[in-house]
């Protein structure tokens, strides 16, 4: 048996970096090294693009709820919060830094 992919998710210039899959909700939400992140469908259509201020770069960590939110955080120590619409709803600094 040879597993086959469901879908090929597209649109990153840049190698991914995070995802996180919210099945209650149908959608993969990726980040990349130098850019935005994305929400595809399960199916792999390209829904929306979550553009967070001028210094969230590189996202390290994403977790979607089934309500609907996506935190991602950043490798700056920014928290945002997004809704699936791909609205910016909070942002929140933080001095601590993961590695």
């Amino acid at each position: 048996d040879f597993a086959t992919p469901r879908a090929i998710l597209t649109g990153h210039d840049y190698e991914i970096t995070c995802a996180a899959i919210c099945a209650e909700l149908g959608l993969v939400i990726s980040g990349s090294k130098e850019g935005p992140c994305l929400i595809h469908s399960m199916n792999g259509d390209l829904l929306r693009t979550l553009e967070g201020p001028e210094n969230c770069l590189r996202p390290k960590l994403i977790q979607a709820s089934r309500e609907g939110h996506c935190v991602i955080y950043y490798e700056n120590g920014l928290f945002c919060v997004f809704s699936v619409n791909g609205r910016l709803q909070a942002t929140m600094e933080t001095d601590d830094k993961i590695k």
